[in-house]
């Protein structure tokens, strides 16, 4: 598998990038920023709208992940929402399909490529990430902002592609394809059973590799690290040269950061279990294991 000649350029903007086309007409920019914290009766995931509001990049509104962008039907924290609720969502906020998005956060890019994973899965072609986020920028010298902004509502029509997710059926019939490529991008000590975060089982997904997702960021920025750095930990793990790829975690939120990086790299043929071990571990009679 060899990287896409432009797929960086398609699919990341620099700090530079996105000043040079703060005014674009057809740039829509947003700040995905969320928070989960740790409470005595589990995870608990958190709007960082008022960070937005104390301090943004000029003309991005904001995405709110935990009440637009998830499913409140479901029993999970985090759940891709119906096609509707993304149209009415994409729609209210300003974009069209004609748009050029750019997403970052001000915490961890998995937010940003969560994001970017939702937006591209129901058809939007021209969407971005900003590389290092709010940080990056910030220590760039970027221009921050604490005014409101918004975009005249227009209309998104979804055009969706279901193959950028993966079911729980799709996972448990991985197991057996020698074909598909099962990844877990939790870190290792959650993989192997020997720590865990609340969840019904320990370990991962019976047969699923570990690529923990923050070996795939270079510690100092954030940044995702270069192709030939993301290609050695893939091929290390034994992932180039399956023909398909199906990334999990906790609940589709990492997962997604992996599976970005993936297409990245340009893999065909990505997936991304929603669910993840969230969903996984609780049914007692889907395979799990400990252990590397």
């Amino acid at each position: 598998m060899q990287v896409g000649i432009n797929s960086y350029d398609q699919m990341l903007v620099s700090t530079q990038g996105l000043q040079d086309r703060l005014h674009d007409p057809r740039l829509r920019l947003f700040d995905a920023t969320t928070y989960v914290d740790r409470t005595p009766s589990g995870l608990k995931a958190r709007s960082g709208r008022s960070d937005y509001e104390a301090a943004h990049i000029p003309g991005a509104g904001f995405l709110d992940m935990t009440a637009a962008l998830s499913d409140p039907a479901s029993p999970l924290l985090f759940t891709r929402p119906p096609v509707a609720q993304l149209e009415e969502v994409l729609s209210r906020s300003g974009v069209s399909n004609d748009h050029h998005v750019v997403v970052y956060s001000r915490t961890h890019v998995m937010w940003a490529t969560r994001a970017w994973w939702l937006l591209r899965s129901v058809g939007l072609e021209s969407v971005v990430v900003l590389d290092g986020g709010f940080d990056t920028w910030q220590s760039a010298g970027g221009p921050l902002c604490s005014k409101p902004c918004s975009y005249p509502e227009t209309v998104f029509q979804a055009r969706l592609r279901e193959e950028m997710w993966a079911t729980q059926q799709d996972v448990l019939q991985a197991i057996e394809d020698g074909n598909v490529c099962t990844i877990n991008a939790l870190p290792r000590d959650l993989h192997t059973g020997k720590s865990g975060l609340g969840y019904a089982r320990a370990g991962h997904i019976k047969g699923s590799l570990n690529v923990p997702f923050p070996a795939l960021l270079m510690p100092e920025t954030g940044m995702f690290r270069s192709a030939d750095e993301l290609g050695l930990h893939f091929a290390a793990a034994g992932v180039l040269n399956k023909a398909r790829a199906i990334t999990y975690c906790g609940g589709g939120i990492a997962a997604t950061l992996t599976a970005f990086a993936l297409v990245l790299l340009g893999h065909p043929s990505v997936a991304v279990y929603d669910g993840g071990l969230d969903e996984w571990s609780r049914e007692q009679e889907l395979p799990m294991e400990t252990g590397e």
